[in-house]
């Protein structure tokens, strides 16, 4: 059961339990057979998984559910945090806890196996459990076959006036930009970021839905979004309109002549404050098996990280794809020059 409750004006928190309900002095509480988690992932993915876990092992988890905050929540809670681990979304927020000094090294053979080096830092700070590609929604009679195959031709002359694009310092785009610093170099990536905008149908708005919904009313003939939201769009009942946004679209994965398609992350990280580090250890490993990746994967219309675990079928009906394997703690380091060519440029003005 979870129970709803505001600690702070606008900021919405879930407490929640894999057995049952409880209250926040409970959370702190350590004992040899729990694990303690924040969670940015919503409890209805989680709670099936975290149920699991207790069964095959006997170790309870105590789950707050933290839509927005996290960050700062585990700032002031500091050592006396009672989070073992978290789960969060793309490599930009995972290595903001890094960068903050909130997460712990750790070793496991287990991960080192299940999950590919690119997508676990080479510390151990942090391990992905779940893929998702940042692609290209074009619309199906405006945009010829073969006329844009790479990020760099949404940059190139022909597309002026034809793109939609969400923030620029949204950190989808801020990691898709560090991964062409990664490919091409600043000075390239910098062109192309100049490209991008000159080309651009609209000032940079709205979600990566928003996006598609934009190519759909003909304000513009392609948009950059994550894979995911083409389930989203594809099985959404309570806004069925959606469904016709999906429909006026292909999904192109980008440069898969060369580098690969760039793509991002949700993850796992041992606090720093762990008390149960062991216990959470054994939560990721978990998470990263075939049967939890299966779940984990197919309720958000993500990829899995484990190689050989079967696809959501709508997700495998988009085909296979060539993926940019450099690694995404190459990706983080290069987030604050990507961020700096954002403003440089003034993409968002």
């Amino acid at each position: 059961m979870y129970k709803k409750m505001n600690d702070r004006p606008g900021r919405k928190i879930i407490f929640g339990l894999a057995l049952g309900a409880m209250s926040l002095t409970a959370v702190g509480s350590a004992t040899a057979g729990e694990v303690n988690l924040y969670s940015e992932r919503q409890p209805f993915l989680l709670d099936p998984l975290l149920k699991a876990f207790t069964k095959e092992t006997g170790i309870k988890v105590r789950m707050v559910y933290l839509e927005k905050g996290m960050l700062e929540r585990l700032k002031a809670e500091g050592a006396n945090s009672p989070a073992d681990l978290i789960l969060t979304s793309d490599i930009g927020n995972l290595n903001n806890h890094v960068n903050a000094g909130l997460l712990q090294p750790s070793k496991s053979a287990l991960l080192s196996k299940n999950i590919p080096p690119q997508y676990r830092h080479p510390d151990g700070l942090w391990y992905g459990l779940t893929t998702r590609a940042r692609i290209i929604y074009a619309h199906k009679t405006r945009v010829k076959p073969g006329e844009v195959k790479t990020y760099e031709d949404l940059a190139k002359p022909n597309m002026k006036g034809r793109v939609c694009v969400r923030s620029g310092k949204h950190m989808y785009n801020i990691s898709l930009l560090a991964s062409i610093i990664a490919a091409n170099g600043e000075a390239a990536a910098t062109k192309w970021a100049k490209g991008l905008k000159a080309n651009l149908a609209r000032r940079p708005q709205g979600n990566d839905r928003a996006q598609v919904k934009a190519v759909f009313h003909g304000e513009c003939d392609v948009a950059l979004g994550n894979t995911y939201y083409m389930g989203k769009m594809v099985t959404n009942e309570k806004s069925p309109e959606q469904k016709k946004w999906a429909a006026s679209v292909n999904l192109i994965f980008p440069n898969q002549a060369d580098r690969g398609t760039h793509v991002n992350i949700s993850g796992a990280g041992i606090t720093k404050a762990a008390k149960n580090k062991a216990n959470a250890i054994k939560l990721v490993e978990f998470l990263s098996g075939d049967a939890a990746q299966k779940i984990y994967a197919e309720d958000n219309f993500e990829y899995p990280v484990k190689a050989g675990v079967a696809l959501h079928p709508l997700v495998a009906l988009w085909g296979k794809f060539k993926a940019d394997d450099v690694f995404l703690s190459k990706i983080a380091e290069n987030r604050k020059m990507a961020t700096r060519i954002m403003d440089k440029v003034r993409f968002n003005n």
